[in-house]
């Protein structure tokens, strides 16, 4: 009777799909859940720490160590930001499909570690500018070509670690919550916005920190620093080993090759007739009404070549619906790609213009320009449990909703944001450029204009917003409406879309550079940022960011969601 009394409970506390690390299956008493999530979130602090070490003042660095121009480093950090973000559709595929998210996060980490040891010792190097002690104020000089090298190799070093970590850990963490359990599917909602909350928390510390070591006293202390880091993120990582939940791979076919194979299908399977298909369908068990309508052409891949059933592979009914769910993420990736280029400004043009401007904290102690990036950061960290404790249980309560509003509606409200935040960055933009008129500073670019640098802090806490709302809901939404095996691969189209923005930002800068007479006194980015007109280039981005925006909703309005959710 005891026994019998048991077996419920056992088979209920094990997780469908899922094993522990020794194979086994795996238990929600003993495995997974916010214990196993919350090494996981300590790795992503301790990554995201080392990863803004180096991009939130790379302009910085490129323009005084490197002695580059603003136009030519402001396109070399998009270049790199870009690389970036689009490598993880690569550590993504190879995470899904060869080593499993586990190893390829040890092995990312270990190229990681190794690509910002070797930033460091280009920075240590006893030649050129770029040596330890260098100081922003400081006039620029060439560095040696092995510098020059080095320094670039290991910044793409950096990036290729990155693109197995990223999305892999995310997914891995989310991995830990069973999405077929009331109780952790509601964990699972939850742990999004409180990834990004702890994330947005390390990169505070990183900004306040490590900005002023690099500006202030060393920057081979300053890329140091995120080296050590990572070495203390991977033992951390290793240490929830024990703990974690594995998905288990099935028998099946890889989801690249069965959703490549629709695709193949309905392009030889172009002259069927609509007939064929339509008795294909009905004898197989008719498609969910919207979806069958929906990208209709890919049901021709239900029958093999010339509408025979013998000749040749012929694709289920869950393969094109997985195919279908992929395909409905374009309208929606490409609807976010302004987002991304006036995301890219935030690290580059806003640094730019702080450090023109009246930083002074104290009478000896300036604010890095960079360390204004904390307060993007700042205002997510305040931000995110208001909305996930406030403004959710509140929406819930409206929509009747689990998370009180979807993921495409939390996603437009972000973008909505981010129009306000370009509009407030060119008056402010304005008001800087007619101080530096009015004080006769135009022409003597490195004399600090009267101007206090908190004018620049309401477009960071509105981008701060923005991020909140859309960062999240793409992360979210990425994750759960791709096929469940390939959700690495749906966090780094997430991240790919910040790649491609930042490489049209790099393109649009380039156009535009070239447009307005290179570094001329009409370019919109002369070296002089007082002769400049960054203003244009913001009123550009916020009309961009609106028209973005009536597109988005009209693509949002029509998606169908995967798995019938409507969260």
């Amino acid at each position: 009777m005891s026994s019998f009394n048991q077996t419920p409970l056992l088979s209920y506390d094990i997780v469908d799909g899922s094993v522990d690390s020794k194979g086994r299956p795996a238990y929600r008493s003993n495995s997974g859940g916010w214990r196993s999530a919350s090494f996981i979130i300590g790795v992503e602090v301790a990554e995201r720490f080392a990863y803004y070490g180096i991009s939130s003042n790379l302009i910085t660095y490129l323009t005084g160590p490197l002695g580059q121009s603003t136009a030519t480093a402001a396109e070399n950090v998009n270049v790199w930001a870009g690389t970036v973000s689009l490598l993880p559709l690569l550590g993504a595929f190879v995470a899904d499909s060869f080593l499993g998210r586990y190893r390829t996060i040890i092995f990312a980490s270990l190229i990681y570690i190794l690509g910002l040891g070797l930033l460091t010792l280009s920075a240590l190097l006893p030649s050129g500018a770029a040596v330890a002690g260098f100081r922003s104020t400081d006039l620029p000089s060439s560095p040696v070509p092995f510098q020059l090298i080095l320094f670039f190799f290991a910044l793409y070093l950096v990036a290729v670690g990155q693109s197995g970590h990223k999305p892999c850990v995310q997914a891995f963490g989310a991995d830990q919550f069973d999405g077929q359990d009331p109780l952790e599917s509601k964990a699972k909602s939850s742990f999004f916005n409180w990834w990004y909350c702890f994330m947005c928390a390390g990169t505070v510390i990183t900004l306040l920190v490590l900005n002023y070591i690099q500006d202030n006293l060393n920057w081979g202390l300053g890329f140091g620093i995120p080296c050590a880091v990572m070495v203390i993120a991977l033992v951390i990582f290793l240490l929830g080993t024990r703990t974690y939940r594995y998905s288990i791979k099935g028998d099946e076919k890889s989801a690249f090759l069965r959703i490549g194979w629709v695709f193949v299908s309905s392009i030889r399977n172009w002259r069927t007739t609509p007939s064929a298909i339509a008795f294909e369908e009905e004898t197989r068990g008719t498609l969910p009404h919207q979806s069958s309508e929906q990208y209709k052409f890919l049901n021709k891949a239900l029958l093999a070549p010339n509408g025979s059933k013998e000749d040749g592979k012929v694709c289920t009914l869950g393969d094109v619906e997985e195919a279908k769910a992929l395909l409905r993420l374009v309208p929606i990736w490409a609807t976010c790609l302004v987002f991304a280029i006036v995301f890219a400004q935030t690290s580059t043009f806003f640094t730019k213009q702080g450090v023109t401007m009246d930083r002074s904290i104290s009478p000896s102690l300036d604010l890095p320009a960079a360390s204004l990036q904390s307060f993007i950061s700042l205002s997510i960290v305040l931000f995110i449990p208001i909305y996930d404790r406030v403004l959710v249980p509140i929406a819930r309560a409206l929509t009747r909703k689990p998370s009180g509003i979807t993921m495409l509606q939390r996603i437009g409200s972000g973008m909505f944001i981010s129009v306000v935040a370009m509009i407030v960055a060119a008056l402010v933009e304005m008001k800087r450029l007619k101080t530096a008129q009015e004080h006769g500073l135009v022409d003597l670019p490195n004399v600090t204009i009267p101007m206090s640098v908190w004018w620049l802090i309401p477009q960071y806490v509105l981008f701060g917003v923005a991020e909140a709302f859309t960062m999240v809901g793409l992360q979210e939404f990425f994750y759960d409406q791709v096929p469940s095996d390939l959700r690495s691969v749906g966090l780094s189209l997430y991240l790919s879309i910040f790649g491609v923005g930042s490489f049209l930002s790099s393109f649009l800068i380039s156009i535009i550079e070239k447009a307005t007479g290179g570094d001329g006194q009409y370019s919109w980015f002369a070296n002089n940022l007082n002769r400049a007109h960054l203003d244009y280039f913001y009123w550009l981005l916020a009309g961009l960011s609106a028209v973005q925006l009536v597109v988005y909703v009209c693509f949002a309005k029509s998606y169908i969601y995967n798995r019938g959710g409507t969260v």
